[in-house]
């Protein structure tokens, strides 16, 4: 068997093979089959297979002339711009709004809360591990207004009664009226020296020269306060709640350079008087939650809240007696305003840690308290006035 029929045979026992490819343009040919007889030599295949790919080169050729006399149907440009378009803008509400309900519904903040309605956060304890943080005792309001419940009835209000200074004249003097006359005589003399005793006797009475607070720290009614707020009293009253008189308070001892000084009073009633529990002010800690009640600027059982800034903090104040030197003081947020002198710097369980004493005029927030471990170690001196 000669070449061209070993050739033929091994064709015709093979399947038609066929070359497609898909193409976008509609209007291109449709798929070409090339079939190999067995009746046609090798260049008659050759020649054929040159003249199918030389017509496919010239189909794909653009055509001239108008586009009505083009095969190819017209295409609408326009909608394939407003199909992007379109799609985009779906595309990207769909997008958006999957994120708005994936923050809504917290699911990519672990465990993590979002804020409640009443503006406090809520970590949860996974976060607080991780993060080293501890949340306060003193979160709600509810905690705050407890605490002010249980503290406020111990607290009082301290005024400072004095002699007012009676400014001296010559023509005040008997002597000097004796000598050049009063200038009226008989009855009108007598009435008008009268007048001037009268004047005399009153001026004489005790003046109100300022106002403090102070806080009952036993039951039996010791008070706590601040010796400036005293200072110079010929008269100490004190205003407790529940009683519609102010009470007559006894000064048993004070500190000029600690600036410490314990009051007492009798109950009218013979009832035990609300009191103050005296904490530790070196368990506390800076950042801690902090409650000063006071009667600033006349306005009474006033509470402020704070944290507690800085702790053993010096300090010098200048006074009638010259530069008066603090020392280990706690630095507070707190406000403190005058009036505030003597009142009790409350932690979170409400005890004691400190007796508000001062504060810098020229600056917002910067107020001090005497700590309670320099008050508890000279308390008992103080009742007993040894000190």
């Amino acid at each position: 068997m000669n070449e061209e029929n070993k050739r033929n045979d091994h064709d015709s026992t093979n399947p038609t093979y066929s070359e497609t490819h898909t193409s976008n343009n509609a209007s291109e040919t449709p798929p070409t089959t090339y079939i190999y007889e067995s009746s046609k030599t090798t260049s008659e295949l050759r020649a054929s297979y040159e003249r199918e790919l030389n017509m496919q080169k010239d189909a794909r050729q653009p055509l001239s002339g108008n586009r009505e006399n083009r095969k190819e149907p017209k295409r609408k440009g326009g909608q394939s711009v407003k199909t992007l378009v379109a799609s985009f803008l779906i595309g990207a509400l769909v997008i958006g709004g999957f994120s708005y309900m994936a923050d809504k519904n917290n699911l990519f903040s672990g465990n993590v809360q979002a804020l409640n309605n009443n503006g406090t956060s809520i970590v949860s304890q996974s976060a607080q591990k991780d993060a080293g943080l501890s949340t306060a005792s003193l979160s709600t309001s509810d905690d705050i207004a407890s605490v002010y419940a249980a503290a406020s009835p111990a607290v009082v209000k301290i005024e400072n009664y004095a002699q007012p200074e009676q400014s001296t004249s010559m023509f005040d003097d008997p002597g000097f009226r004796q000598f050049f006359g009063s200038g009226q005589s008989g009855r009108n003399g007598q009435q008008q020296e009268q007048e001037e005793q009268q004047q005399q006797q009153n001026s004489a009475e005790l003046q109100l020269m300022g106002s403090g607070t102070g806080f009952f720290f036993e039951s039996d009614g010791y008070i706590l306060t601040n010796e400036h707020v005293i200072a110079d009293a010929a008269e100490v009253k004190v205003t407790v709640q529940g009683y519609d008189e102010p009470l007559t308070a006894k000064v048993l001892g004070s500190s000029y350079e600690l600036d410490l000084a314990v009051l007492k009073v009798e109950s009218p009633d013979g009832k035990a008087f609300p009191s103050l529990k005296l904490g530790s002010s070196d368990a506390t800690q800076i950042g801690d939650w902090v409650i000063a009640i006071g009667n600033p600027y006349g306005f009474d059982q006033t509470l402020t809240m704070g944290v507690l800034s800085a702790k053993e903090r010096p300090i010098t104040i200048a006074d009638e007696q010259g530069d008066h030197e603090y020392k280990h003081l706690l630095q507070t947020d707190a406000s403190i305003n005058p009036g505030n002198s003597g009142g009790p710097l409350l932690n979170e369980q409400g005890e004691v840690i400190g007796i508000n004493t001062a504060v810098n005029s020229e600056a917002q927030g910067i107020g001090f308290a005497i700590p309670t471990t320099t008050i508890t170690k000279v308390l008992e001196q103080l009742k007993t006035n040894t000190l």
